[in-house]
């Protein structure tokens, strides 16, 4: 099984996420568009990640799970 890109796990939360919280937005954004600027995609990753704690349920506690394995953290 291949491992999804961080644009793929985003379309997921997006569909997940019916009222995403206003400062995790910009983040989910980038990561739809794979547009990290300046900031690299790990930064945009733990942006999101610092951002998400509203973000819950078991679908949630995965998609946060395998952004974290994308960055290389626990």
């Amino acid at each position: 099984m291949q491992a999804k890109t961080v644009s793929q796990i985003a379309r997921e939360i997006r569909q997940n996420w019916v009222k995403p919280y206003f400062g995790a937005i910009p983040y989910l954004n980038a990561m739809l568009r794979s547009d990290y600027g300046f900031d690299g995609e790990k930064s945009i990753v733990l942006y999101f990640l610092s951002n998400a704690s509203t973000y819950r349920g078991e679908i949630a506690k995965q998609h946060k799970k395998e952004l974290k394995e994308i960055v290389g953290i626990k």
